[in-house]
């Protein structure tokens, strides 16, 4: 099965050629993020839930636990061939279906909740702000989660300047313009000024698999060139071997700082 047409070609390239990448290389979430999602998402045994640009279920896996029935939808054909996440524990439905953000499959006001992780950036577009206000009931709550890089540290900013020539016009967090849709007067009239929580967050392992997987994992690395991505791998190995706080380590512990927003539909 194709990609949408309209998708964004770094997202329908990278994620394709990078799913099993993603599947290895992306870290998990904080523990702290449940509660999150049981106490400001009201997510529990009863609910609904929509994980929109759910990938390879990283994020459902977490989601699952809060005994929420689940909708995972994903557009990416060969990130859903990769759906799987630890689900077997879940106490209610997980359902991984084909869909946009600006088309999501459910009749409205079914979710109890929209949920989306490391995804947002890629459709913050007044259309997606509607459609998700559709699918939720009346007071529904839309989140938005990101794991971020801790570029405080000097190596990982390091890593972004290896990585920076490369981000051409693909959508990121940091560049703050997923915010721009929720200052549109028509947003107003949707949803809540959104709330923002963090936390300190650590993926630890071995710097081939928080590096070097991480981020070949990344939409606009993974879609380049072979040869390209092998002038990446160089570079994040030569770093891994020269940084004196990398050097000689078997296993290291990479640092982010997750972002949590909440808000609720009006």
């Amino acid at each position: 099965m194709s990609d949408p047409p309209d998708l964004h070609p770094a997202a329908s390239a990278g994620f394709s050629a990078g799913a099993a990448t993603y599947v290895r290389g992306r870290p998990d979430y904080p523990e702290a993020l449940l509660d999150w999602l049981r106490g400001t998402l009201q997510l529990r045994i009863g609910t609904t839930a929509v994980d929109l640009g759910a990938g390879t279920g990283k994020f459902t896996a977490l989601l699952a636990r809060t005994g929420a029935s689940i909708v995972a939808v994903e557009p990416v054909a060969a990130m859903r061939s990769q759906f799987a996440g630890p689900l077997s524990h879940a106490s209610a439905p997980v359902l991984m279906a084909a869909g946009m953000a600006e088309a999501i499959p459910l009749r409205g006001g079914a979710a109890d909740a929209v949920v989306c992780a490391q995804a947002f950036h890629w459709f913050a577009t007044h259309e997606t702000l509607r459609e998700i206000h559709r699918v939720l009931r009346p007071g529904g709550r839309l989140g938005l989660v990101w794991n971020v890089r801790d570029e405080s540290i000097d190596w990982v900013a390091a890593i972004t300047a290896i990585l920076a020539p490369y981000e051409a016009d693909a959508p990121r967090f940091t560049s703050g313009r997923w915010r721009e849709v929720f200052a549109q007067p028509q947003a107003r009239a949707l949803f809540s000024e959104p709330q923002r929580i963090t936390w300190p967050h650590e993926a630890g392992g071995s710097p081939e698999h928080v590096i070097i997987e991480r981020f070949l994992s990344v939409s606009f690395v993974a879609a380049l060139p072979a040869d390209e991505q092998v002038r990446v791998r160089r570079r994040l190995q030569d770093l891994i071997e020269t940084h004196a706080r990398l050097r000689g380590r078997t296993q290291i512990a990479f640092p982010y700082v997750t972002h949590a927003y909440s808000c609720t539909a009006l």
